[in-house]
């Protein structure tokens, strides 16, 4: 009997928990649509948001990120619906951004441009998965990417390739071992709520604290979390 009412216990909690979370995300999923009211371009731009693609909490930050601070230089690992709308941004009102997107799966990168043409200064590269042993744990990564990085960027989108269980993404581990000191800088990455994500950014912090860089950063939480990490110029994102 103690056991059932446990197992009652437990169930309630997590139900209750995931019922916050999705009311959290209706009042991001509020927030963001009051944030790009009368910006032509993106206001009627489709989107499909949440599952596998970033949540409102993402792209309420997105549309923040890019409205405030105008990125010249972008780069996006992960190809998808954030990259419809980086890509609506370049076209509407970022006359001189570049915009660089680090794709895995060559054929649904045909498949989005049949659907979605992006902007002439959007570039898809295609890099393979391999698998790479980080720290004793397997990590899917991005096959000779060091190449296709062409500078250092403004704002960097992780939400790619597929993650791992753990040290997931850590491709911007290596991406951020080559920024130059003193370039300012923000990090958008996406799915926080994951052991994999959390991993990932503790060796972030090392990286940094070992090239001398100091960041700040901040969690948003709606049904997914997202965590934001910026150097002193753009640290402001944190409380937007």
């Amino acid at each position: 009997m103690i056991n059932k009412i446990r197992k009652l216990i437990r169930e309630n909690r997590a139900f209750q928990e995931t019922q916050v979370k999705y009311l959290k995300e209706l009042e991001w999923a509020q927030i963001y649509h009051d944030s790009i009211r009368g910006q032509e371009g993106i206001k009627d731009l489709s989107l499909n948001i949440g599952r596998w693609a970033g949540n409102y909490t993402f792209f309420y930050i997105l549309n923040r990120v890019l409205k405030d601070y105008k990125p010249l230089n972008i780069l996006e690992l992960g190809l998808g619906e954030s990259s419809k709308f980086i890509s609506t941004y370049l076209d509407t009102y970022l006359a001189n951004s570049n915009h660089l997107i680090i794709e895995q799966d060559k054929s649904w990168a045909s498949a989005f441009e049949r659907q979605f043409l992006l902007s002439k200064r959007s570039k898809i590269e295609i890099c393979s998965i391999i698998e790479k042993n980080i720290h004793e744990f397997p990590v899917k990564i991005y096959e000779n990417l060091e190449p296709k990085i062409e500078n250092d960027y403004d704002l960097y989108v992780v939400d790619g390739p597929h993650g791992s269980p753990r040290f997931s993404r850590y491709d911007i581990v290596s991406i951020v071992k080559g920024i130059s000191l003193g370039h300012e800088f923000v990090i958008i990455f996406d799915d926080y709520q994951r052991q994999g994500e959390k991993d990932t950014f503790y060796e972030l912090q090392s990286v940094f604290k070992e090239k001398g860089i100091t960041i700040y950063h901040e969690t948003f939480f709606g049904f997914k979390e997202v965590k934001i990490i910026t150097t002193e110029k753009y640290k402001y994102c944190c409380s937007i």
